[in-house]
Formats: structure tokens, sequence, C-alpha cells
């Protein structure tokens, strides 16, 4: 089956059987493998990226069900001249990672999280984030990286402002 969706802004067109899984169009078709693929049955988040706004987890969705989507990964939410996102500068900052395999998908539910709730209190952040599953840490500095990057997203440029 044809599909068309957006990539990282990008307009993308992949012939794809019907069964084929978002997370492998992503990695297999357009070799994004910042998403990974930890348990394959939606349970740890590892392979979330963002929908039209909104995580998803890409292990358990169709690709032929994203047809005309907007579809972020994590290779899509640096700026354009490689600044981080707020969220993975906060990530990195907090060291809020420690083996690394969890962060791509623990960012992109962390932004969706901030993006929605922007003043999330640390129980809430605790409680939102908790379809993806860290094995190294203790979850504390990824709590404190999502609270610092949610309250950098909320900050509104001067320019932006001043109108």
């Amino acid at each position: 089956m044809q599909v068309q969706f957006k990539v990282n802004g990008k307009a993308k067109s992949l012939d794809l059987s019907p069964n084929t899984l978002l997370v492998d169009a992503l990695r297999e078709h357009l070799h994004l493998t910042g998403t990974h693929v930890g348990c394959d049955t939606a349970q740890c988040g590892a392979c979330t990226v963002i929908v039209n706004g909104r995580a998803v987890k890409s292990c358990n969705t169709l690709a032929v069900q994203q047809q005309g989507a907007e579809i972020t990964t994590i290779e899509g939410i640096a700026a354009p001249d490689g600044t981080m996102h707020p969220m993975q500068a906060a990530f990195k900052e907090c060291h809020g990672l420690q083996c690394g395999f969890c962060t791509p998908g623990m960012v992109m539910s962390a932004i969706d999280l901030c993006t929605h709730n922007p003043n999330a209190s640390e129980s809430e952040v605790r409680e939102l984030l908790d379809g993806n599953f860290c094995r190294c840490t203790g979850y504390q500095n990824i709590v404190k990286a999502v609270l610092m990057g949610g309250e950098a997203m909320s900050v509104k440029p001067a320019a932006a402002t001043a109108a």
C-alpha cells in the first residue's frame, strides 16, 4: 500500500505492506533509528513519537493508519541549526538518563506531557509518565528534567511576548 505522511516536516511516500508497524516504517524504511523498539507490546514507551500533536507508541500502530499524518520523531525536535529542544537540554542538564535506550521515547512523551499539561506538578509528571519505563534510573532525575524542560518550553521568546 502507498502511504503518505510528513515526518519531521518532510513529505514521505512509502510502499508498505498493510501490517507494517509505524516503528518499522520509521526505522527500516526511513532510517530514523532514534525511535527504539523495546517491548513490542506498547508497555515500555521506547517507541514513542508524536503523531498529529499527541504521543503515540509506534510499536502497536500500523503505518497505514497514519495516512496524511504529521509525525515527529526524536530526530525532528532539535532546531535546524542543531540547538537541542528545551526538553533534550533539560534531560542533559539534569542527567535524566543513564544507558539512553528509553531516552528518546521518554523525551517525546515529556514533550507531549508538557504541551498538554504545561503546569504539571511533580506527582502529575510521575503519573503521566507511567507508560514509559526506564530500567537504569530511579526516575528522580527524569522527573526533574521534565519539570525543567516543561518550564523552558513555556517561556516565550522576548520578541513574541512584546507584540
